[in-house]
């Protein structure tokens, strides 16, 4: 059976932008049964932990792909890039593995699947997926958050 992509944060693995991790035991189990490979697209692409939060402007995640969004950080530092390299990793470790699935952790300007910040930094949702998100569903594989 070929592994599932999951968020490392939901591995317990603490990458989150704010250094933490938010284990679910689901994913944990299926981590340590070796059963899915844990990824964190933001880390990948070069950014630290800790790192101040980011949001997705003017779109969602297809349209950061497409270069008609960027992904900011609360501090006003571009970090397109860095979102952009980092889903395009997660994508080729996906393809690497065989993976057909991914459990990804909401509402992350990565990882959101059907709802990210709305890039005001207001903790207001809107529709749309992360950068990630949108990456590893072009490339055929199944997303789902938690």
């Amino acid at each position: 059976m070929a592994p599932t992509v999951v968020s490392a944060c939901l591995a317990g693995i603490p990458c989150r932008y704010d250094g933490a991790a938010r284990p679910d035991l689901q994913v944990v189990a299926a981590v340590e049964a070796g059963l899915a490979v844990p990824v964190c697209a933001e880390v990948l692409g070069g950014l630290p932990t800790p790192r101040p939060p980011a949001e997705i402007v003017g779109g969602d995640g297809y349209d950061v792909l497409a270069g008609r969004a960027r992904v900011l950080a609360q501090d006003g530092h571009d970090v397109t890039r860095a979102f952009v390299a980092g889903a395009s990793a997660v994508v080729e470790q996906a393809r690497e593995h065989g993976a057909e699935r991914a459990v990804l952790k909401a509402k992350s300007p990565s990882c959101g699947v059907g709802q990210v910040y709305d890039g005001t930094f207001s903790g207001t949702l809107t529709g749309g997926d992360g950068v990630l998100a949108a990456a590893l569903r072009r490339a055929g594989v199944e997303v789902e958050s938690r």
